[in-house]
């Protein structure tokens, strides 16, 4: 499962010595593009972040279809573990000067650095009718109009919850207010049922709320004039610590929720919901088959149902606005033209259809999204379809300096030892440094 995206905070960076070994072994050039001994052949590197589920066998059976497409190209594909790949292995290829050509490429404040430091090929000229395919979703792959990584997947952030439980207390239909959802909490401790699971023990998860309630207090032009100038005076950004905090009052959570992980066992926030041991949880696009994962039978729940974070009345933001991300690929700058050719074959309708097919995500190819066949995965694609704007994850979107202070102080306001201003006082002041 391609989960990009949130996951990766969950990891820390003392893989490093071990990813140096790696790099050593599998840092990867552009091969004998302009003749050199290999006369036209051209070896092609691909890193990306598949090591389990179907997803590894799709890139293989890509890889040799391109390569039997290409004479004399050789694809030397590779999967990695998310939180190695974005945090130690590419930052430090790329760091080296010797990158692998084609690479998981994440947006926001990592795409604006690597495009700063020369890392990036343009790809506009090279394959705009591939660029065009995905529509809007590749806008948080471009730098200044210019494009530099193309998303195979995206997807939104909602509650995955439990048909059964909601029905038990009396709930008819998904709460589309923040106040049905606080109704829909004390209904469910009326009967008994922990309402909602969260993670906090991985950090991530407990920020993501603030992050959504920052999404649905703040306008869309206040959010988005944030990720360049890191202007965090509108009150928006307090009235979101503010929600959290009033939310956080009613006690929503399971208990011992500051130290349970997110993804892994049972007894993670997924592994709830997953034996029904709470109604709801706050999470990405691929938890369907997390919580399939970790059911006695390996099933995703016949119970499972997804709705978006609800609209808070009265607010500045957007009613129908989602948060989310996705995984891209993009080529280094000096990888050679078959590169950008791998790349555009990789965002074909027909790959496409086939990553669709396998469960592994929703394909931003719109015309491959009717070959989703998981259920789960079509109540987000419509999801996805019917929000007016996406806003990318919050930390992601800011860069890793002020998106990592941003995430200290959620965390800090979750458990108790912070305030709402003292969450936009760690982002206006990390933003200082930069």
């Amino acid at each position: 499962m391609n989960t990009r995206s949130r996951m990766r905070l969950a990891a820390g960076l003392a893989a490093t010595g071990l990813a140096m070994g790696a790099l050593a072994g599998c840092a990867g050039s552009s091969g004998d593009a302009d003749g050199g001994d290999g006369g036209d052949d051209v070896t092609l590197t691909w890193w990306h972040n598949a090591t389990s589920g179907p997803l590894p066998a799709v890139w293989e059976e890509v890889a040799a279809e391109f390569e039997a497409e290409h004479p004399g190209v050789t694809v030397e594909q590779t999967g990695y573990q998310n939180e190695e790949l974005q945090r130690t292995l590419i930052p430090n290829a790329l760091a080296a000067g010797d990158p692998p050509d084609l690479f998981q490429v994440w947006p926001g404040g990592e795409l604006r650095d690597q495009v700063e430091n020369g890392y990036l090929m343009p790809l506009d000229d090279a394959i705009a009718d591939t660029i065009s395919s995905v529509g809007a979703t590749v806008n948080p792959w471009q730098v200044d109009g210019e494009t530099y990584g193309i998303p195979f997947t995206f997807g939104i952030e909602g509650f995955w919850y439990n048909t059964e439980m909601f029905e038990q207390a009396g709930i008819d239909e998904p709460p589309a207010t923040l106040d049905d959802l606080v109704d829909a909490v004390g209904a469910l401790r009326d009967e008994g049922l922990t309402p909602i699971a969260v993670g906090a023990g991985d950090k991530w998860p407990a920020a993501h709320w603030w992050y959504q309630f920052a999404l649905h207090s703040c306008s869309p032009e206040t959010l988005q004039a944030a990720e360049t100038d890191f202007d965090f005076s509108d009150p928006c950004f307090v009235e979101a610590g503010e929600q959290l905090e009033e939310f956080l009052g009613i006690e929503p959570f399971q208990e011992g929720f500051l130290g349970t992980p997110a993804q892994t066992g049972a007894g993670s926030s997924a592994g709830l919901v997953a034996n029904g041991q709470a109604a709801m949880e706050l999470m990405g696009h691929w938890n369907a088959g997390t919580i399939g994962g970790l059911t006695p039978d390996q099933q995703v729940p016949e119970y499972l149902g997804w709705f978006p974070f609800p609209a808070i009345e009265g607010s500045d933001g957007d009613p129908t606005a989602s948060l989310g991300g996705g995984d891209g690929f993009g080529c280094s700058a000096e990888a050679p033209p078959e590169c950008a050719e791998l790349l555009a074959y990789i965002m074909s309708s027909e790959v496409q259809a086939k990553f669709a097919a396998s469960g592994s995500g929703i394909p931003t190819v719109a015309e491959a999204q009717e070959s989703l066949e998981d259920p789960n995965l079509k109540m987000v694609a419509e999801g996805l379809a019917a929000s007016s704007f996406v806003q990318l994850w919050l930390d992601t979107a800011y860069g890793t300096t002020v998106g990592n202070a941003m995430n200290e102080g959620i965390v800090n306001l979750f458990g108790g030892a912070g305030t709402p201003q003292d969450v936009v006082t760690k982002m206006e002041d990390a933003a200082a440094t930069l």
